[in-house]
């Protein structure tokens, strides 16, 4: 067992540091189990304990202290962070979302909680997608690339390439092991990606393959060639992952900003519009197409296999990135 000390001591019982005690909490509520579960809940209590011994939080490292008070504050901080676009809705919700199922953990009960965290958080995820994906257009991302590399930016550009021409989250980008997926594009003609990818997806049992093409051909290319040295990927050696995405992507939006396009996630969105068309034949519902309507089991297949390429186990995500059926 996890437990420490004894259930009424510092972090009930879980240990003298609060960046310690959530992790072990939870270990003990899945009974050792469902590791990408434990994981996600983990690295989004991680950055709640980061928000508590920042300047605007309120400082405290024991369990015993957060009351649901404190947790309405940092509801507050992270609608904050959605607004000033550091973050995405289903980023802000799921962070609270973990907070409470670790504090149920660490506590046994559910007294300190915050119900409804969309409602605290006063926003509404949206789950079928209104506005045409920006960064379709290859030219536009090859202008984007030019100015991150005039701006002596290579990794931001390296992601965004990777982002738009196979779909990886920011993070698979960042973490992909660069030399195996540019042995399976050569030696197999498609790629496995599994680095960084959402819950600690593992190898064996969540397999993500992508046929590949001249666009990520040049995009692991590239990737490699302004990897770090002695990396694998686009972490320095000595650089944690925190760093980069403050000293690297953080600015790298600024000049995403001023060619119109919101952030890296929408190369996601871009990429999965060009898979659907692929598939299909037929424009994303999003760009206009109709191929829902006379041939919805087409398009129930393209949904299907999207949803298997961009890492979502459920096919109904889909529309956040192509558009609905209606």
């Amino acid at each position: 067992m996890a437990l420490v000390g004894k259930r009424d001591g510092r972090n009930f019982g879980y240990g003298r540091q609060l960046s310690y005690a959530g992790p072990q909490a939870l270990c003990d509520l899945f009974g050792g189990g469902h590791y990408g579960t434990v994981k996600a809940h983990s690295d989004r209590w991680q950055a709640f304990v980061r928000w508590c011994r920042s300047e605007n939080g309120p400082g405290f490292n024991d369990a015993r202290q957060i009351d649901r008070q404190t947790l309405l504050d940092y509801s507050t901080y992270l609608r904050q962070q959605v607004e000033q676009r550091a973050i995405g809705i289903t980023t802000a919700q799921n962070r609270l979302s973990s907070v409470n199922r670790t504090m149920a953990a660490l506590r046994g009960d559910q007294s300190v909680k915050v119900p409804s965290p969309s409602k605290a958080l006063g926003m509404q995820r949206a789950s079928v997608r209104r506005s045409v994906p920006q960064g379709q257009d290859h030219e536009q991302v090859k202008r984007i690339v030019d100015e991150l590399c005039g701006h002596q930016q290579p990794r931001a550009a390296a992601i965004a390439q990777l982002a738009r021409a196979t779909g990886m989250r920011l993070r698979e980008a960042i973490l992909a092991d660069l030399p195996r997926l540019k042995r399976e594009a050569k030696q197999l003609g498609r790629i496995n990606i599994q680095d960084g990818t959402k819950g600690g997806r593992g190898g064996a049992t969540a397999p993500r393959w992508i046929a590949v093409d001249d666009h990520i051909r040049e995009a692991l290319r590239y990737a490699e060639e302004v990897s770090p040295d002695g990396s694998r990927n686009l972490l320095a050696p000595n650089e944690i992952y925190l760093d980069l995405q403050q000293e690297i992507v953080r600015p790298a939006r600024d000049i995403l900003h001023t060619h119109n396009l919101k952030g890296f996630h929408e190369l996601r969105a871009a990429y999965a519009c060009e898979r659907y068309e692929q598939i299909t034949r037929h424009p994303a519902p999003i760009n206009g197409g109709l191929c829902f309507q006379f041939n919805p089991h087409l398009d129930q297949q393209a949904r299907k296999l999207i949803s298997y390429e961009l890492g979502h186990g459920r096919i109904d995500v889909v529309s956040a990135y192509i558009g609905g059926r209606a």
